[in-house]
């Protein structure tokens, strides 16, 4: 850290944070991001649907990106943040803040951009971890084109189960849910399965078949296998919010489909907090974001950063010429 007050520090490295410092970099704004270097997308070997990045690695994306915003003076520095709390001030986020790492180093800044993304969190059942962005996936738009006409199976645990099941059909005939631990289909449901020709697997999932180093297969309690190369499970998604939350946010509940997938931070649409000076962008508040809605929303946030920013700056101006 080359100074010790910035305009804006960043708390997160990943699309949304990059995004956000390099928008606010080229805005000529003094920008620190401090990234703990645990990307929430390493276990994938490409991103997909990034317009003109389609299939570039996770890790290659991100060293571009560093590579930008160093590029217009933003600084980058590896560490993880403990905690942040309001310095005093006379007007509403006219103070800043100050940013408190592991370790015991502190940094100031006018205003905070979280962007520390969430941590998936999947069923317990052994195996899955270790498969875990390799053939153990839940977004098909993210992995289907990867998997298509393989077999696929849904593991289910909760009431989204046959969506998913019935979205996944789209990229393969051969899909199998597994009923594991979720609740039986409707009639209308099982009627919904029949018709797309989706086979339902009775009985809890006991663990996964790999045969050198390549899912294979899910066991089930009984000892069956049932062949399979890839499966499709419902992570809880939950928001990395321990910053914001020594702020005093309070994370809350999504909901989908009648049930609980995580939890998030909420802010308005342009990612400004409950707490004045505060923002996030990215997973953090938008659970279901994509790599490049991601990165969009640290550019939508950063604009609404330096434009409060500006307005500061004025009010600063207009005080200092009716003094002088």
């Amino acid at each position: 850290m080359k100074q010790q007050r910035y305009d804006v520090v960043i708390v997160g490295g990943g699309a949304a944070g990059l995004s956000g410092a390099l928008t606010l970099a080229r805005a000529r704004r003094s920008v620190l991001v401090i990234d703990a270097g645990e990307p929430r997308n390493a276990p994938a070997s490409h991103v997909h649907n990034y317009l003109g990045r389609e299939s570039t690695p996770p890790g290659e994306l991100l060293a571009i990106g560093r590579g930008e915003v160093a590029g217009y003076g933003g600084e980058i520095v590896e560490g993880r943040v403990a905690s942040a709390e309001r310095l005093p001030g006379e007007g509403e986020g006219e103070g800043g803040f100050r940013v408190v790492l592991e370790g015991g180093s502190t940094v100031e800044a006018r205003r905070l951009l979280v962007t520390t993304g969430l941590v998936d969190e999947l069923p317990p059942v052994p195996g899955l971890a270790e498969r875990w962005g390799r053939e153990v996936l839940h977004c098909p738009y993210c992995h289907g084109r990867e998997v298509a006409d393989r077999p696929i199976g849904v593991l289910s645990t909760g009431p989204l189960a046959v969506h998913q099941a019935l979205m996944w059909r789209q990229w393969s005939d051969d899909v199998t849910l597994f009923r594991h631990t979720g609740p039986e289909p409707t009639d209308e449901e099982y009627e919904q399965l029949a018709a797309r020709g989706v086979a339902v697997v009775d009985g809890e999932v006991s663990g996964l078949e790999v045969t050198g180093d390549r899912f294979t297969g899910v066991r089930l309690a009984g000892g069956r296998v049932v062949p399979r190369e890839a499966l499709v499970i419902q992570a809880r998604f939950t928001a990395r919010s321990a910053v914001l939350e020594s702020l005093g946010l309070v994370p809350v509940a999504q909901e989908m489909g009648g049930e609980v997938i995580g939890t998030y931070i909420p802010t308005d649409p342009v990612g400004a907090t409950e707490v004045p000076g505060v923002w996030a962008a990215g997973n953090v508040t938008r659970l279901t974001e994509q790599v490049i809605g991601a990165a969009a929303a640290g550019l939508m946030t950063a604009g609404a950063i330096n434009g409060d920013l500006i307005a500061e700056d004025t009010r600063t101006a207009v005080e200092a010429r009716r003094r002088g």
